[in-house]
């Protein structure tokens, strides 16, 4: 079955460091780029990153740069979201998603993840 699932969110200070990490199972994942999404209360769905299926290319939202680190090990079928100096802002559920490129001029993923926590106390 084709699949994404998303894990290594929690609970953590501000100032602090969380890693993410989407597993894709049931297709290839270096035939996908991965993209990573946040929701906060109240706010609307953010792509925070994206990663092309090589890793030759990444983009990262206003709100993240500088802090986040998007990252693949196509070996192990994985992209991983490295979250450095978070700030109670970077709470929501952060969910992952699969398509050909990055840059689709908005154009649908194929595949979504389920999503994981992270909550960042102020």
């Amino acid at each position: 079955q084709v699949q994404l699932v998303e894990s290594g969110g929690g609970f953590v200070e501000s100032g602090g460091s969380l890693r993410l990490s989407c597993y894709a199972s049931g297709f290839t994942l270096d035939d996908y780029a991965i993209a990573w999404f946040r929701q906060a209360s109240g706010q609307e769905r953010e792509r925070v990153s994206c990663i092309s299926n090589s890793g030759g290319f990444t983009n990262y939202a206003d709100s993240v740069k500088g802090r986040f680190t998007i990252s693949r090990d196509n070996n192990k079928n994985t992209v991983y979201l490295e979250m450095n100096s978070l700030k109670p802002e970077d709470t929501g559920a952060y969910y992952c998603a699969a398509r050909e490129f990055c840059n689709l001029g908005g154009g649908p993923y194929e595949y979504w993840g389920q999503g994981t926590q992270v909550t960042v106390s102020s």
